[in-house]
């Protein structure tokens, strides 16, 4: 039992729920006051050592389940003994219309009410590529993949035509229809079987994956590196990273909030020293910048984009206003997605739904376009204009001519692309094109290289 709790343990670590060493060994103490006799006691004894945030309880729930189900597998009924043998006979006829090989042995197995054996399981399971699944959310897919190798596509037609073959040799409706439901009942209980064992699999697999490498290693590691499970650790980092930047730019705005030295106020408030400056003037400065952010959000942009969208949210006390605008092939205003209450990967995650990714559609040209012909009144001499993309666009028209023009109007023009610059001129890159119209292009492959972005970007 111990051996089993420390890979719960691990595949809750690997599922993206924190757990230290010390819970762990208070979740081992708590279990041996408490015991294990009672399966509700057991799992209230976990849930409140090893989850301290609401939003983990499901994935808790989940994996228990998986780790310590209970019960046997889903039942299956033998038609022999629910059918008499006239209709059994009735029933066999009318099965040996279908000779193939898959089909005849699902449908022979559905009759006799047999499940999947743990051989037969691991075949499948071998043949979809279970092994190769990382998380709980492609538990449901990969059944399903299992399900579509054992033969199940041809099912719903072919319990159709068995209905009508029965009822053509005589038996009643009603009871044809008793047989369609109780195989369509087996099918039902074979796929959950299924389902199953790729949860547990795949749990399984959780358990076994490597540890984590640590916050610093995964700052350090490229956007197109990582894993679900790391963009979900990242996400919840993204605030404490914000704090500490808004920290260190508050006190950065303090001691500069005067500005450079105004030599002609200081003269003018002197002349009673004769001259001599003891009391410094200085001009005003504007400390809080305004910002408009337009984004690409494609498959390869998705990650770093939304991280920083999230970094610019969580920065607003620093920030005059921001304006956040996402592009595939064409541009889309995101402000009002965002608000206090919502996390800047579930804005993004309905900004898709209406910028559906597909294969090379990128156009950051007509984004250009758009952008120029309905929000060039967003840039003046006070707005910083931020542009977060790879600089990717397809072969289509760059629209140099464009992006020159909002060079003109905004203060300074800012790039982050997560290429290095080896990369701008190969394929489709127009990067070398943008760069020299941009006052800085930052580098930014990674967590650690886009918080260090923001923080300069807003000196």
């Amino acid at each position: 039992m111990d051996e089993r709790i420390i890979r719960f343990i691990k595949a809750l670590r690997s599922a993206g729920v924190r757990v230290s060493l010390a819970e762990s060994a208070d979740a081992f103490r708590a279990i041996e006051a408490l015991g294990v006799s009672s399966r509700q006691v057991f799992r209230t004894s976990l849930a409140a050592t090893l989850v301290k945030e609401a939003v983990d309880q499901p994935k808790f729930e989940e994996l228990f389940g998986l780790f310590f189900s209970v019960g046997e597998e889903p039942s299956l009924t033998d038609l022999a003994n629910e059918l008499s043998s006239g209709e059994m006979k009735q029933l066999q006829e009318a099965l040996e219309k279908y000779n193939r090989e898959r089909l005849r042995k699902l449908l022979e197995r559905l009759v006799d009410g047999e499940g999947l054996s743990e051989q037969e399981l691991t075949e499948l399971a071998q043949q979809v590529g279970l092994d190769s699944a990382e998380g709980l959310r492609f538990r449901d897919w990969m059944a399903q993949r299992m399900a579509r190798a054992l033969g199940f596509d041809a099912l719903r037609h072919v319990l159709a035509e068995l209905i009508e073959a029965l009822e053509k040799a005589g038996m009643t409706a009603e009871r044809a229809q008793e047989v369609r439901d109780l195989l369509a009942g087996n099918r039902e209980a074979l796929f959950e079987q299924m389902r199953k064992f790729a949860g547990q699999r795949i749990a399984e697999q959780m358990s076994e994956a490597r540890p984590d490498e640590g916050q610093d290693g995964l700052m350090n590691r490229p956007f197109n590196a990582l894993s679900e499970r790391e963009v979900e650790l990242l996400r919840k980092e993204t605030r404490r990273l914000a704090n500490a930047l808004r920290t260190r730019i508050a006190l950065r705005q303090k001691r500069a909030r005067s500005g450079g030295l105004d030599a002609k106020a200081t003269i003018r408030a002197n002349l009673k020293h004769d001259a001599v400056p003891i009391d410094l003037r200085h001009h005003d400065r504007v400390l809080k910048p305004k910002l408009v952010a337009i984004c690409d959000i494609s498959t390869s942009m998705r990650s770093c984009s939304e991280f920083m969208l999230g970094l610019l949210y969580a920065l607003q006390g620093q920030i005059s206003k921001t304006q956040a605008f996402a592009f595939i092939d064409h541009l889309e205003y995101i402000s009002p997605d965002f608000n206090e209450q919502q996390a800047a990967n579930l804005a993004v995650e309905q900004v898709m739904y209406r910028l559906p990714s597909g294969h090379y559609n990128t156009d950051l040209g007509n984004s250009l376009q758009n952008f120029y012909d309905d929000y060039l009144n967003m840039l003046d001499n006070r707005t910083t204009l931020i542009v977060v993309g790879d600089g990717r666009n397809n072969y289509n028209n760059p629209r140099l001519d464009l992006f020159r023009q909002l060079k003109r109007r905004a203060r300074k023009v800012i790039w982050l692309n997560p290429e290095p610059q080896s990369q701008w001129r190969q394929g489709d890159s127009d990067m070398a094109g943008y760069a020299p119209l941009c006052d800085h292009v930052f580098q930014v492959g990674n967590m650690a290289e886009l918080t260090s972005a923001v923080d300069r970007l807003l000196v």
